[in-house]
């Protein structure tokens, strides 16, 4: 085989590739869209509110980036939202061929569960009251319309043109990204059940995605990927060294590389996931979480 084609630029190169990642304004949604610009692709970034959406672009725009493709408002748990973006992209570009579903938020908590204090409930019929008064049915549905329902309502509204995407090019084939969590795969609730659950949904989702799909022949493939700590709004200003590190993913034991993961390695896990190098990859979820499960309770 040519030697050439072990090189970074035909393994990685995402060169006239359209994208389009939700929740792409901010933390791990805008990591991504940075990496994936920086490869090659064409970006188009979504989220609900408009003025971050404006206020990343006039930064990109000053660092001279010219593969940015467009801000698109979206709320990703509405249809008509979806659907207006759908027929804006296949207006515009007529294809897509990386699909990231990164919207997400954090939802109800019961701190006591975390709380090693004369308050935190101990007994039984303590632990009972506190979780049954602490959280409500609305906001369990509202949490995972967000992180679950939203990734299968974006995911099927764009499957043609995915897959127009992966017609484009011999032997390519278009990327579904979804971004879980480590939370859907720790076996402790870390005081919020309805996010961890959430995003255990979403895992299985992912998997169902891609069966589904190339049980049918189309060649879109769908993989996850479950971050550890990264500095995001959902966790909260900037997290430096193994205590705030701790403070955020609140592991049994702690993080064995004693840091937050950074923007580069979040950025590289996509670039290759959406790549040629990872062509032959479909229905898996790649965990990035400095060790994390593999030194906490886990169900992998």
């Amino acid at each position: 085989m040519d030697s050439a084609a072990f090189t970074l630029a035909k393994l990685y190169d995402l060169s006239g590739l359209i994208a389009l990642v939700t929740g792409g304004g901010t933390g791990i949604g805008l990591m991504i869209a940075q990496g994936l610009a920086a490869n090659g692709a064409r970006v188009y970034i979504t989220g609900r509110r408009l003025e971050v959406l404006q206020a990343v672009t006039e930064k990109w725009n000053q660092s001279k980036q010219d593969t940015m493709g467009s801000i698109l408002q979206m709320d990703t748990t509405n249809k008509d939202d979806i659907q207006q973006v759908v027929q804006k992209l296949k207006s515009d570009e007529g294809k897509l061929h990386i699909l990231v579903n990164n919207a997400g938020q954090s939802g109800p908590l019961s701190p006591e569960l975390n709380k090693p204090s004369t308050t935190a409930p101990k007994k039984a019929a303590e632990l009972s009251q506190y979780l049954f008064a602490q959280e409500s049915f609305e906001e369990w549905s509202g949490l995972y319309a967000v992180n679950t329902f939203s990734i299968y309502f974006v995911t099927v509204a764009f499957l043609d043109l995915l897959d127009k995407g992966s017609q484009d090019k011999p032997g390519f084939t278009s990327s579904v990204i979804n971004i879980t969590s480590i939370s859907g795969l720790i076996k402790v609730a870390q005081r919020h059940f309805c996010y961890n659950s959430s995003k255990a949904a979403a895992s299985h989702l992912t998997r169902m995605l891609s069966t589904e799909f190339a049980l049918r022949g189309i060649q879109v493939r769908v993989n996850a990927i479950a971050p550890g700590v990264y500095e995001s709004e959902m966790t909260h200003d900037v997290i430096a060294g193994q205590d705030a590190t701790d403070a955020v993913g609140m592991p049994v034991v702690s993080v064995p590389a004693k840091r937050p993961g950074t923007a580069s390695e979040m950025a590289g896990t996509a670039v290759y996931l959406a790549s040629p190098a990872a062509a032959y990859m479909n229905g898996q979820e790649l965990i990035i979480d400095g060790g994390y499960l593999a030194v906490n309770p886990s169900r992998i």
